[in-house]
């Protein structure tokens, strides 16, 4: 027998880019949008529950397309060497769970989490959103994955751990080949490559250039001859460059990039994933957590151009997708991402970016994303209109229902039946 569920009567935002509808209803059927009533349209018939959700907002759940499920602490340069990996791995549950109870239902993990995890989520052993992983992230020596200090002499294996925040060393087009194909063997929905220095490793600036032309191009091969796709941590204009040279699909940060860069990933077609909101938070509270000052100092940098980067993306009319990068305990501000992007964009362009742009960045456009009918039920029950006031997003108590596929996680509304 068909479960079904209809939210009656909310403010609705399809996240599609129509208009908002004033007075809308949604139908679920098992997992799916059945049914979507608007203006004249009226539901009728009987329904297994009916959720009153008058003055309330009605949206498609949200979506991360950088999450690091495995960054237990705020300070992840020291991580492996406070926790052991079992513990690791349970905090991590609590983080799935915490994700989905800010409403994000579907996430993509930028690098340490295996398939283990998204398996968990699946066989509902853990409450989480659903989960698409990169596992290792790929690395050059010295590069963003390599978390060896100067003092630590030993190879780099040593300092991955078997949970958290794991990645991969390999230089030369042979040995990515070979560690890409190995990510995608484990599970991986995507690679993750590490193409320029980052703030949190302690062998590199941002404007470090990482990865070799043909080594990049190698992973891309990789990934493409199995129908996934290469994401990559890049910050300056060099780095991206090479990145759309060798056919890499999605931006990750860009902070550092130009008027010319971003008119070179909107003509490729790429996609941009600014993660603005890790920047305020670790320039705010990083210190506290015991994050090093140098990391601190880079991280400033990044946060100062943040802004001007997404501008520029914007102005160019490069696909822009929305991340948080967050660490920690810091990942409860995973929604403040909407808010700063919209000093640039409108909150209309700041929820798609979250919904139907990263649907699309997946592969995911034709199951998640929007409000249409054939689509998996991920839908948000909000108090407060977003579109007016973005932040009511962060707020768990403004959160009224959760759904994932149909199945409520959430409800503090009233229900009945009809």
């Amino acid at each position: 027998m068909s479960e079904t569920t209809l939210l009656k009567g909310a403010f609705l935002i399809d996240c599609t880019g129509g208009e908002p509808v004033e007075e809308a209803s949604v139908a679920i059927e098992d997992d799916r949008i059945w049914r979507v009533y608007c203006g004249d349209s009226r539901p009728s018939g009987q329904w297994d529950s009916v959720i009153d959700c008058s003055g309330m907002t009605v949206m498609p759940g949200l979506t991360d397309a950088h999450v690091h499920i495995g960054a237990v602490d705020v300070n992840i340069l020291d991580q492996h060497r406070e926790h052991p990996s079992n513990l690791v791995a349970l905090m991590m549950a609590r983080i799935l769970e915490d994700t989905l109870m800010q409403g994000f239902t579907t996430v993509r993990d930028a690098g340490g989490t295996d398939w283990s995890f998204k398996e968990a989520v699946e066989r509902g052993v853990v409450e989480g959103p659903r989960l698409l992983i990169s596992d290792k992230p790929l690395s050059q020596t010295g590069g963003h994955g390599d978390w060896r200090r100067r003092s630590e002499t030993q190879t780099p294996e040593i300092f991955c751990p078997t949970a958290g925040m794991r990645s991969v060393v390999c230089d030369g087009a042979d040995a990515v080949r070979a560690a890409a194909r190995e990510q995608l063997r484990l599970g991986a929905d995507q690679i993750k490559v590490m193409a320029s220095g980052g703030a949190m490793s302690p062998a590199d600036e941002l404007s470090a250039t990482q990865y070799q032309l043909e080594e990049l191009r190698a992973a891309v091969e990789v990934a493409e001859a199995a129908r996934a796709y290469v994401m990559a941590h890049a910050y300056n204009d060099g780095s991206v460059r090479n990145c759309l040279r060798a056919g890499v699909r999605s931006i990750e940060h860009g902070n550092l990039i130009d008027e010319e860069t971003a008119r070179m990933i909107a003509e490729s077609g790429a996609y941009l994933v600014p993660t603005l909101v890790t920047y305020e938070a670790l320039s705010e509270e990083g210190e506290s957590y015991g994050v090093p000052g140098d990391v601190i100092r880079k991280i400033n940098e990044a946060r100062e151009l943040g802004i001007q980067a997404l501008r520029h993306a914007y102005e160019a009319g490069a696909k822009i997708a929305s991340g948080s990068d967050l660490l920690g305990p810091l990942q409860d501000r995973k929604a403040r991402e909407l808010e700063i992007k919209t000093e640039v964009m409108s909150p209309m362009e700041a929820l798609i970016s979250a919904t139907r742009t990263n649907a699309e960045l997946f592969g995911m456009q034709h199951e998640i994303g929007t409000v249409e009918e054939g689509k998996l039920a991920d839908l948000l029950v909000v108090e407060g209109n977003p579109l007016e006031d973005i932040s009511v997003l962060r707020k768990k108590a403004n959160l009224k229902l959760i759904m994932k596929g149909g199945r409520i996680t959430k409800n503090s509304l009233e229900e009945g039946a009809e």
